[in-house]
């Protein structure tokens, strides 16, 4: 690999090699655009059809240039109109995982398995050495989240079991495992708590609660709704 300096000392790959990943990453987008459009069994005009629908139209055109490599750019926006028209996220267009089993996330690295790359994209591998403090409270936040809302289901049901027991032997199973997920659920909303405060003191604005959980954030006791998780 060629590198040269550049006046801030960092150092830089050489134009070739730079031109040479991008047309990677793009190559890479364009080929799971097809593969996905050809399993829903969409033509070029059909994708652009539904692009057009979404409200930013790609022509029929630009994305048989797409496709082919016949095309030197390809915007964000584009990528994200696309992965919305096909029915996907962006990422799996950036890092198909499953279809293409390695991609080079950046000039001067080495291909690597597409999974690892996805991880590092959406911030969810501690191994690239990043940090990002307030995306790693939402992840955290997000896991605890699930985790209180499973405990709280569980504890209701709980409670109606032990509510219907039929007998002393069903009733007081049921009332261990109510315990169980009482004390799961507090633990969850101690650690939802802690991580809402955590974004707050940088500056961030924490998730809307769900309604199950109303009432566990002071800050927002009044603006909980239903989520879909």
């Amino acid at each position: 690999m060629t590198q040269t300096h550049s006046d801030d000392g960092y150092e830089k790959a050489d134009e070739d090699e730079v031109f040479e990943w991008e047309d990677h990453v793009m190559a890479t987008v364009a080929g799971e655009v097809r593969r996905r459009r050809k399993e829903l069994r969409w033509s070029a005009q059909d994708l652009a059809d539904r692009c057009e629908e979404i409200g930013y139209p790609i022509p029929r055109n630009v994305i048989a240039n797409m496709e082919s490599g016949r095309r030197a750019t390809l915007p964000l926006v584009e990528i994200m109109v696309l992965a919305k028209a096909l029915r996907m996220t962006p990422v799996s267009l950036i890092y198909p995982v499953g279809y293409v089993s390695e991609v080079r996330s950046l000039p001067y690295e080495d291909p690597q398995p597409a999974w690892d790359a996805l991880q590092w994209f959406t911030g969810q591998s501690p191994d690239f050495g990043t940090a990002d403090s307030m995306l790693d409270h939402f992840l955290a936040h997000d896991d605890e989240l699930r985790a209180a809302l499973a405990a709280v289901e569980s504890e209701e049901y709980e409670r109606w079991k032990a509510k219907t027991a039929s007998n002393r032997i069903q009733r007081e199973a049921a009332e261990r495992a109510l315990a169980r997920y009482a004390d799961q659920a507090a633990k969850a909303k101690r650690e939802l708590r802690r991580h809402r405060a955590a974004i707050r003191e940088a500056d961030g604005v924490p998730p809307r609660l769900p309604s199950p959980l109303a009432g566990l954030d002071p800050h927002e006791s009044d603006t909980t709704e239903e989520i879909d998780l």
